[in-house]
């Protein structure tokens, strides 16, 4: 039987800069994805897409 073709994943690489550090971004994420058992990578790509639905809609 064959397979089902998996669809290629797309990869983003974020850097938060030093200035933001004193925000925990990470620490918090991670507590976060923990509390609602989710990957930091799912929560940051539903942040994504909200700030892109929303800034698109204001045009």
């Amino acid at each position: 039987m064959a397979r089902k073709p998996q669809p290629q994943l797309e990869k983003i690489s974020v850097y938060i800069p030093h200035k933001k550090a004193d925000k925990n971004v990470m620490a918090r994420l991670r507590k976060l994805g923990k509390k609602k058992d989710r990957s930091i990578n799912y929560l940051v790509v539903e942040a994504i897409i909200q700030y892109l639905d929303r800034e698109e809609k204001k045009g």
